[in-house]
């Protein structure tokens, strides 16, 4: 077993294999006065987190071409998952002279409402830790759907790079609140095909929204250039930037 200590005095990281199971990578000890107990990362199969994601993040799927996951738990039990992907297939682009196997995409984050807010952070802090440590990629991309409400608020408190907004994107409207993503909306219908949802009685129209927010976080410092001007100001409640 091998140990680490990070920055902050309250984490342990922890690397070790278990007999017949995926390794274990991040143990998290809390400081008093926030989770008396742990939180633990551990590297997870696609299928072992897919019922999790699927359930509980927002776009209620998990994604077909995942690299890496990890399951998050608190007390023994399961309470989160991250997901790494290879996609967006043009986002190695953002680099100068970037390539595809240069970039990953967390592509899901969802952790238990039981958990402080905080345990985000401490979470993606973990988890980019091992990123940097264990595998060859440079760097990473997120995105924040303002569709969905979404701002990126995490990612700028743990110091990504912001990119701007990428393209628009076409989203249904149901007509009884916020637009869906049409993943969700095929989810939830079994078909996101406008015209189906007509014939079987769902009031469905297709609505073409504002680019999602793009987050950048440099694995490896000496990239940083690459991402050229790109760089932009985080968008701000009400004065977001165009897409």
């Amino acid at each position: 077993m091998a140990t680490e200590a990070m920055a902050s005095a309250a984490w342990v990281v922890q690397e070790q294999d278990g007999a017949g199971t995926s390794a274990q990578v991040a143990v998290q000890v809390r400081p008093p006065r926030s989770i008396p107990k742990s939180l633990r990362l551990e590297k997870l199969s696609a299928s072992a987190v897919r019922g999790i994601v699927s359930q509980n993040h927002y776009l209620h799927s998990m994604p077909t071409a995942a690299r890496l996951c990890f399951g998050v738990f608190h007390e023994g039990e399961l309470a989160g998952a991250v997901v790494f992907t290879a996609g967006a297939r043009q986002g190695h682009r953002l680099l100068a002279g970037g390539r595809p196997e240069d970039v990953v995409t967390l592509a899901r984050l969802w952790l238990s409402d039981a958990l402080p807010k905080n345990a985000e952070s401490r979470v993606i802090g973990v988890a980019l830790r091992y990123l940097r440590r264990s595998t060859p990629w440079k760097m990473v991309l997120s995105y924040a759907d303002p569709a969905a409400g979404h701002r990126g608020t995490i990612y700028q408190a743990t110091g990504w790079l912001y990119l701007g907004r990428g393209c628009p994107s076409a989203y249904v409207d149901l007509g009884d609140g916020p637009l869906i993503h049409p993943r969700t909306v095929f989810s939830r219908y079994g078909s996101n095909r406008i015209g189906q949802l007509r014939r079987t009685g769902v009031p469905a129209r297709r609505r073409i929204v504002g680019g999602k927010h793009r987050y950048a976080y440099v694995l490896d410092p000496s990239w940083r250039w690459r991402l050229g001007g790109w760089l932009t100001a985080y968008p701000q409640p009400g004065r977001e930037s165009s897409p």
